[in-house]
């Protein structure tokens, strides 16, 4: 780890003057008639498309198929040097992923404030979090914690990649860019500014809007590393950090960056966000026994349990890497985003975003499918998501033997915009060691379920070829992402 004392690790609101003093670009930080079908038709009629749904997703196989026989043209290849997580099963990447394989639950009661009344109590709550060397006090009292995971995942990420301060006065700043995500940003530091405003709007916390916004993590990050690089966050729900990785990947590919921290962050389990998934009925109510409640694939499973966290990755670009020494966890291939285009929280009756999805992915990592031998599933547990992903996943992959899925939310439930980028720490873990987490709690699969395809109650040993990690997220984002052993 390093010192308090340097530059990237003791975050202020002032630019870092050891990365800026050359210039003056950062003195200040904050210087119609509608036609009207009931939902029934609606419905009904989006079943009678299902046949041309999938008709797309048969003629874009074939684009991919296409696409894979034409000569790749030589790109600059994206490798993984370091990674950071905030999780309520560990705060680095190896404690993280030992419990993972182990097959311990961070999913309990809630704590941090009183849910008695509530049909949902449950969650994977961090239980312990310190920003102690890595955000200065005052900023640690002023932000929400959806920025603190952030910032603090993200530094984690630099010590782990071993980018000391030395290492770091070596890097062209402006090739180096921060790209990290959140579904739902500063909820909590905007619910209270509501709550302000009943009384006066002398009462709101002046930084109460830029402290809210997503874009806001990335770019105090940025100001206290003096990276000038790419520089914003995607929002699409929870397939977020899944876009923001493949699009940092694709900076780096294009020439535009030679670094990127990017991943993702949410801190939505306060009583706004708890109460916003109850109403829309998302959540399992399995509160007498919370390690039990996440449980993807299971035919008892009734909801997904929200969880919070960051997930941030170092990317860099090859020989960058070779040049500085840096030790090489895992290739990020390539990957892809689609839409259903289908309804607002409810996957497709096909699976028709996601089977173009991964067939695109494929295409851009420029693999053919058998390669894939190891799916970290998107896998919320909830009662059509699970079941829609599982045989999207059997039409693209169904004839591998070798093939094994595994959910990494059924230790620590969803982490909504963080999801992603938790989970593909989990899938370099996994390229890593040779291990595969299993998949707890589930008891008695949905029927149609082969499990055979499934990890089972306990880790298994897998050489992993390449692994595909799936993020989807309300709105019918679809994302799918790549990672190999580097050779």
């Amino acid at each position: 780890m390093v010192a308090a004392s340097s530059c990237y690790a003791y975050l202020d609101f002032r630019p870092c003057n050891h990365y800026n003093n050359n210039n003056n670009a950062l003195s200040s930080l904050f210087g119609s008639n509608s036609i009207s079908l009931n939902q029934n038709q609606s419905r009904l009629n989006r079943a009678t498309n299902s046949g041309r749904a999938m008709a797309i997703a048969m003629n874009m196989e074939n684009e991919a198929m296409v696409s894979k026989n034409n000569p790749p043209m030589e790109k600059r290849r994206v490798v993984v040097t370091g990674m950071g997580v905030e999780t309520s099963l560990g705060h680095d990447p190896h404690t993280f992923y030992e419990n993972l394989l182990q097959g311990n639950s961070g999913i309990s009661h809630i704590e941090d404030f009183d849910c008695s009344d509530f049909p949902t109590r449950i969650a994977g709550e961090i239980k312990s979090f310190s920003t102690e060397g890595w955000v200065a006090p005052k900023l640690s009292r002023r932000m929400d914690k959806f920025m603190l995971y952030l910032l603090t995942a993200g530094k984690k990420a630099l010590a782990d990649g071993g980018v000391t301060e030395q290492v770091m006065a070596e890097f062209d700043k402006a090739k180096c860019g921060v790209l990290i995500g959140s579904a739902l940003g500063g909820m909590k530091v905007f619910h209270e500014a509501i709550q302000a405003l009943k009384i006066s709007y002398k009462k709101m916390n002046p930084f109460c809007v830029p402290l809210a916004t997503t874009n806001m993590g990335s770019a105090m990050l940025a100001v206290d590393l003096g990276w000038m690089g790419p520089n914003y966050s995607i929002s699409s729900a929870c397939a977020t950090s899944n876009f923001c990785i493949l699009n940092s990947a694709n900076h780096i590919i294009k020439g535009e960056a030679d670094v990127m921290l990017c991943g993702g962050s949410d801190a939505a389990i306060i009583p706004i966000g708890l109460a916003g998934f109850v109403a829309v009925r998302a959540l399992s109510q399995r509160n007498n026994d919370p390690a039990k409640a996440s449980r993807p694939w299971d035919c008892n499973r009734d909801g997904f349990v929200i969880g919070e966290g960051a997930g941030v990755l170092l990317l860099e670009e090859l020989e960058h890497a070779k040049k500085r020494g840096a030790t090489i966890y895992a290739e990020f291939l390539g990957g892809s985003f689609t839409c259903d285009a289908y309804h607002m929280t409810e996957p497709h009756p096909d699976g028709t975003g996601v089977i173009i999805c991964i067939e695109r992915a494929l295409a851009h990592a420029g693999i053919p499918k058998e390669q894939i031998n190891y799916v970290n599933a998107h896998a919320t547990s909830t009662p059509a998501g699970d079941l829609k992903e599982y045989k999207a996943l059997v039409h693209c992959f169904g004839q591998n033997p070798e093939l094994k899925v595994n959910s990494t939310k059924s230790m620590i439930g969803h982490l909504l915009g963080a999801a992603g980028a938790v989970e593909a720490v989990a899938t370099v873990q996994a390229i890593r060691t040779g291990w595969v987490h299993p998949n707890i709690n589930l008891d008695n699969p949905e029927n149609g379920v082969d499990t055979k395809l499934l990890v089972g109650s306990k880790k298994e040993r897998l050489n992993i070829k390449a692994a595909l990690s799936n993020s989807f997220g309300f709105g019918g984002h679809n994302s799918s992402i790549i990672f190999a052993p580097y050779k």
